[in-house]
């Protein structure tokens, strides 16, 4: 006799059921966000040129010679723009760019600035701008696009959201692509969808194919996306500063106590610094000339971003902002009394996971590698949308051909229900684990369970009153 516990299924052959319910849920749901969140990240791969393009008077200048002091550069700054508190100076990065003079301004959203674009051979200001982190006007409004739909707090879930399930929906994937296919060991029948397949199979091996070529971006896009997400993103900060992955940071005080800014933090082009003190801190001592000659004295190149002390008793903080590979990172910290280098972070020391939480997020907006890099980010969008659209034709065409029904059919529903003991025990752990992780996965997983039980529940009655129901085309006694 074979016991219960031989005949039971093993591991997999209980969770299938369940990860093929799960992904129909995510893919119907929630695929509408991570659809929205691959045609406008589409959109942001060409922000760069777009910002070029839009911007060039104001970026590029004809080189004429020598180039006007700094603070000659900023009186006229201030001139064009009366208002608000000096933020930052980038001096030219080449010999063909024009500098930018940032300040503080009433009259643009929070966390943005005021950019006044100066040409650092004539002294002409060729326009003022909107500056978020350091991006201007337009390329900050594809980011917010991107980010949050410009609604703000409340649009920052949508992104969060897709970011959340992306993972989710591609291991479970692939994990139903695989298992269905482990009988074959040709590479082929993975890798490539089936061309002698006709109507929903032929759909089905297209979506699954593409969604194993997309994998891996998937994955990455989805993992340092979270790092800007509202809530899992806090998460991924503590775990960062538990694990010392954070970057050092450069102090700036001149009295000696404890207070500073970070050189290069994980988000930079998504924030700003702000400043307090008065006009003439770009005369006072050395004067901002003296600072950008210590920090060219201490190694630093091109492009350059030279941040405002705090307050008088504050240094100046001049860091590299080349985030393209080669990555030049290094920041100092320079006393404008006299010049003097009072701190200093040099990004080859930072250690390894400091440095790939900034290569990562730098690869995730496209700039590491250039144009490669927008180029392979294009590719993963494009491929998203199609194994969404994939997703949902196949959908469609699992609809019933008799009946009223017009949508696709779901998998059954309940099967989590039919899960041994201890697999449901470890599905739970897993399950609250990550919902506590990732918050706004959680939430919608317990939303996606609860409705699982109420269809499950509806099925179990209309199966039992089908039963009970009289069959009136059977004969009678």
């Amino acid at each position: 006799m074979t016991s219960t516990t031989d005949a039971r299924p093993g591991v997999w052959a209980q969770l299938k059921p369940l990860v093929l319910r799960l992904h129909f849920y995510a893919g119907v749901l929630v695929a509408p966000f991570i659809l929205v969140a691959a045609v406008t990240g589409l959109v942001y791969t060409a922000a760069p040129q777009i910002e070029r393009a839009v911007y060039a008077d104001e970026l590029t200048v004809e080189p004429r010679g020598a180039q006007l002091p700094l603070s000659e550069q900023f009186a006229v700054a201030r001139e064009a723009h009366p208002d608000g508190t000096l933020v930052e100076i980038r001096p030219p990065a080449t010999p063909d760019s024009s500098t930018r003079v940032v300040f503080t301004d009433a009259d643009v959203p929070e966390n943005s600035y005021r950019a006044v674009m100066v040409d650092p051979y004539t002294g002409e200001v060729l326009g003022q701008e909107r500056q978020y982190g350091q991006w201007l006007g337009v390329r900050a409004w594809l980011n917010e696009l991107h980010s949050n739909l410009h609604l703000g707090t409340v649009g920052r879930y949508y992104s969060e959201l897709a970011a959340s399930w992306l993972w989710v929906v591609v291991l479970g994937g692939l994990a139903l692509w695989f298992t269905k296919r482990r009988t074959d060991r040709r590479a082929r029948r993975l890798l490539l969808p089936e061309q002698s397949a006709t109507g929903r199979r032929r759909t089905l091996s297209w979506h699954a194919t593409l969604g194993v070529w997309l994998a891996l971006g998937a994955l990455f896009l989805s993992a340092t996306g979270l790092t800007w997400s509202r809530f899992a993103g806090e998460h991924v900060a503590e775990v960062r500063t538990a694990l010392s992955w954070t970057g050092t940071t450069l102090t700036t005080s001149l009295d000696g106590e404890d207070s500073g800014s970070s050189g290069h933090g994980a988000h930079g082009g998504h924030g700003g610094p702000g400043s307090g003190v008065s006009d003439d801190v770009v005369s006072r001592g050395v004067g901002v000339d003296g600072v950008l000659a210590a920090a060219r004295a201490a190694g630093l190149q091109d492009p350059l971003l030279l941040t405002a002390p705090v307050d008088d008793a504050s240094a100046w903080t001049v860091a590299e902002k080349k985030r393209s590979a080669p990555t030049r990172l290094d920041s100092v910290a320079v006393d404008p009394r006299d010049g003097s280098v009072v701190d200093e972070i040099r990004f080859a020391d930072e250690p390894l996971a400091a440095k790939l939480t900034r290569w990562t997020i730098d690869a995730h907006v496209g700039v590491l590698f250039g144009l490669l890099n927008q180029l392979v980010l294009a590719a993963v969008a494009l491929g998203l949308i199609a194994v969404t659209l994939l997703g949902y034709r196949s959908w469609w065409q699992r609809r019933p051909t008799r009946g009223t029904a017009r949508v696709g059919r779901a998998p059954a529903p309940g099967t989590w229900r039919r899960l041994s003991p201890g697999v449901l025990v470890g599905v739970v752990l897993v399950t609250l684990a990550v919902g506590w992780f990732v918050p706004l996965l959680g939430v919608s997983l317990a939303v996606f369970l609860l409705l699982d039980l109420v269809l499950a529940a509806r099925a179990r009655r209309s199966a039992a009153d089908e039963r009970d129901r009289p069959r009136e085309d059977l004969p009678v006694g």
